[in-house]
C-alpha cells in the first residue's frame, strides 16, 4: 500500500467551507480523477484518507494537511496535477509526497498566522501587542460543545508583531497586519482567541472582523523560532531511498513505435 501525503489551500471565498464540506469536495475529486484508492474494511468501506489539524471555519490557509493510502502506486506529482484539476477553485492542492515517514500529525506542532484588521491603525496594533507580550497571562473565554471554557492564551503565543504600514494603502483606509506564531496546545488557541486577549487587555477591537489566514504549519524549530515544512523529512527519504514501485514501473514501460 502507498501512502500519499498532500498539502492544500484554503483561498477566497472557500475559506468559509467547513471541514465536512472540504471532505465532501475531496472525495468528489478522487472519484474524478480515478485515484486507486485503499478502502477501510468493514460493513460500510470508506477511502483511506487522514485529515490532520483542519483550520476553522472561515480562515484561509496555505498549509493545510491529509494523507492518503492508494491500492496502486502512482506518481505523486502527477496525482497532484490531477486532483488539483478536479477540485474546486480556491481549494488547490499544492504539494505531495510520498510518505516514508511516520508521525505527520506529530510534526504539526505549530502555526503561522497573518491577521489583518481593516479599520486598525498599526500603531494602535504595535501597543496592543506590546501590552499582550508583557502579560504573564491573558486568559480569555470560549463556547466548547461542553460550555463555557476559560483558558491563557499568552502561553501558547510563541511570538506576535505587527508589521509596517503598507505605504500603498489608501491614508483612509487603516489596516493592521499582525503576524503569529502559536503553539498547538490543548486546548487550542486559535487566532480569534489571541484577538479576545488583544481585547482584554489593550481595549483592541476591531471594528469588522479579522481576515485571518493560516500561512505555515508545522514542526517548531527552537533554536531558529521557525516552522518548519512537515513534508521535508518524506522529501529527503524519498531522495535517499532506492526508486519505488511507480517509479520502476514508469521505467520499464513500454516505449512507443518508432518513427
Amino acid at each position: 500500500m502507498q501512502r500519499i501525503r498532500l498539502r492544500y489551500t484554503k483561498r477566497g471565498r472557500l475559506r468559509f467551507t467547513s471541514h465536512r464540506d472540504f471532505q465532501r469536495a475531496f472525495e468528489r475529486a478522487l472519484r474524478r480523477a480515478e485515484v486507486p484508492m485503499a478502502y477501510s474494511a468493514g460493513f460500510t468501506p470508506h477511502p483511506r484518507v487522514s485529515y490532520a489539524n483542519a483550520a476553522p471555519t472561515g480562515t484561509g490557509s496555505e498549509a493545510e494537511y491529509l494523507e492518503i493510502a492508494l491500492a496502486e502506486p502512482r506518481d505523486p506529482a502527477k496525482l497532484r496535477a490531477l486532483l488539483d484539476e478536479s477540485m474546486p477553485l480556491g481549494l488547490d492542492i499544492v504539494d505531495a509526497v510520498e510518505a516514508r515517514t511516520s508521525g505527520l500529525a506529530d510534526r504539526l506542532t505549530a502555526s503561522v498566522w497573518e491577521l489583518r484588521l481593516e479599520g486598525v491603525e498599526s500603531a494602535d496594533a504595535a501597543a496592543a501587542v506590546e501590552t499582550f507580550l508583557a502579560a504573564e497571562t491573558v486568559e480569555v473565554q470560549r463556547r466548547t460543545k461542553n460550555g463555557m471554557r476559560t483558558f491563557d492564551t499568552r502561553g501558547a503565543v510563541v511570538s506576535l508583531e505587527a508589521l509596517p504600514a503598507q505605504a500603498d494603502r489608501p491614508l483612509d483606509n487603516a489596516c493592521a497586519i499582525l503576524r503569529l506564531v502559536v503553539r498547538h496546545l490543548t486546548p487550542a488557541v486559535r487566532p480569534d482567541d489571541v484577538l479576545s486577549g488583544l481585547q482584554a487587555v489593550a481595549d483592541l477591537a476591531p471594528p469588522v472582523p479579522a481576515a485571518v489566514t493560516r500561512l505555515a504549519q508545522g514542526l517548531f524549530d527552537e533554536e531558529s523560532g521557525t516552522v518548519t515544512d512537515p513534508l521535508a523529512p518524506d522529501r529527503e527519504a524519498v531522495t535517499a531511498a532506492p526508486p519505488t514501485a511507480a517509479a520502476t514501473a514508469d521505467a520499464k514501460a513500454p516505449e512507443g513505435p518508432a518513427a
